[in-house]
């Protein structure tokens, strides 16, 4: 059990590549945190929910816990990690995947959508890890993995969410280099387009052949969160790159 022992939090995993993310890290044996706004089928356009992520992975002979927790609210975060501290102890790996997308294009976009993005994407991703961290620094040992995108690079689609994803990749090296003296791996997932329920939805005639899956990406942020960081900080992770470090999963 390549994580046996360890505790993990996994924002957004009601669904796509956060579910895909805790029902993989579980599998390694990590106790799983599973942590998202949607508790009850039809409060999201998308479907799933906290609770059925975690009945996967008991399903699958895993450990988890469901907690509602809004990224935005540092309250809900607070409580997150309480309750988590309380059932499993000190957090090991943090992964930070909670995120929204629009499809407007620039002159279109509302301001308060704009606020909106940066507000989940990035001030949430900001006040989790700010959340776990102190444990992490005291124990001098921890993982944190932020979820970036192909569009933090790709010029394409809404303006947006790529600005919140290249600066989640600033994030994570700045942050990196200040965790280094304390033994915390700080590293960016960076999926290209990928099969999740938002997509189905959303882009029903998107084509879709070729597209990364959920479960690919579960599989590589075991991996990743299974090294220290002496030897894996600092990076942003794409597949070519996943593979060159760990092969083909």
């Amino acid at each position: 059990m390549r994580l046996g022992g360890k505790t993990a939090i996994v924002t957004g995993a009601s669904r796509g590549l956060g579910k895909a993310m805790a029902i993989e890290l579980a599998g390694a044996g990590a106790s799983v945190a599973v942590a998202a706004r949607t508790t009850e089928p039809g409060e999201s356009r998308l479907p799933g929910t906290i609770h059925e992520t975690v009945r996967e992975i008991e399903r699958r002979g895993g450990k988890a816990m469901a907690v509602r927790c809004d990224i935005t609210k540092e309250p809900d975060i607070v409580h997150l990690i309480d309750q988590v501290n309380s059932a499993y102890g000190p957090v090991d790996i943090l992964i930070n995947n909670a995120g929204i997308s629009t499809f407007e294009s620039f002159t279109e976009i509302p301001i308060k959508k704009w606020d909106l993005l940066m507000q989940v994407n990035l001030r949430g991703t900001f006040l989790c890890a700010k959340a776990v961290l102190p444990q992490m620094t005291q124990r001098k040992k921890g993982n944190l993995i932020n979820l970036s995108s192909v569009l933090a690079k790709t010029i394409k689609y809404n303006i947006a969410y790529g600005v919140t994803k290249a600066a989640i990749e600033r994030f994570t090296l700045g942050l990196a280099e200040e965790m280094k003296v304390y033994n915390i791996a700080v590293n960016a997932l960076c999926p290209d387009f990928t099969v999740t329920e938002a997509v189905k939805i959303f882009r029903p005639d998107a084509d879709t052949s070729g597209w990364q899956l959920p479960e690919m990406w579960g599989r590589y942020a075991v991996l990743v969160a299974a090294q220290e960081a002496s030897t894996l900080t600092g990076r942003i992770l794409d597949e070519p790159t996943l593979r060159e470090i760990f092969g083909a999963v």
